[in-house]
C-alpha cells in the first residue's frame, strides 16, 4: 500500500525551529544540565540527587520526605526514589516515627554533609563555563527575567527526574 505524499507546494507556513525562544531555552538548559551531571559522575550522585541533598543541607537537621517534596516541587514518590537511592549511597540516614511507621524523619549523614560543598562548586564551575560570556550584568538580567517568567507562570516543580 503506498502512501501518498503531500505536495511541497501544499505546505502551510510553519515557523523555523530556531525562531522560537523556548527552542534556545531548551537547548542552552539541556546542555547546562548534562554537563553538570557529566561532573557530578565521579561523585556517584546525579542531578536529582543532587538537588535533594542540596535541599536537606539548606534546611533543619532533620527533616521528611514530605518537606523536600514541598521544597524541590517534586513528587512525594519521586523524593521516596531518590531518598532511597541516596540512602543506598551512605548519603541521608532514615528513621521511622515509633507512633506511625508511615512517617519518617531523613537525615544528612556526615558523608552527605561533607559531600554538599564539594558538588555546590562543581556547580559553579559548570555555571561560570556556560555563562561566561555574558558579563555580570548580563547574568543578572537573564536570571531576572527568568524568575521573572517562572513566577508570572507559577512554576514551583523543579525539572529533573
Amino acid at each position: 500500500m503506498k502512501v501518498a505524499m503531500a505536495k511541497k507546494d501544499s505546505k502551510v507556513d510553519a515557523s523555523e525551529l530556531t525562531k522560537h525562544i523556548g527552542f534556545w531555552m531548551r537547548l542552552v538548559s539541556n546542555n547546562v544540565s548534562h554537563a553538570f551531571g557529566r561532573k557530578l559522575e565521579a561523585s556517584g550522585v546525579t542531578v536529582a540527587e543532587w538537588v535533594v541533598l542540596r535541599e536537606m543541607y539548606a534546611g533543619d537537621d532533620t527533616t521528611s520526605p514530605s518537606v523536600v517534596a514541598e521544597l524541590t516541587g517534586l513528587t512525594r514518590g519521586a523524593v521516596s526514589r531518590l531518598i532511597s537511592r541516596i540512602l543506598a549511597k551512605g548519603l541521608v540516614i532514615r528513621k521511622e516515627s515509633a507512633e506511625d511507621r508511615r512517617y519518617q524523619d531523613i537525615k544528612l549523614t556526615k558523608a552527605g554533609i561533607e559531600i554538599v560543598p564539594r558538588l555546590a562548586k562543581l556547580a559553579d564551575e559548570n555555571d561560570e563555563e556556560f555563562f561566561r560570556v555574558l558579563s555580570q550584568s548580563e547574568r543578572r538580567g537573564l536570571t531576572s527575567t527568568l524568575r521573572k517568567l517562572a513566577t508570572a507562570h507559577n512554576l514551583t516543580k523543579m525539572p529533573i527526574e
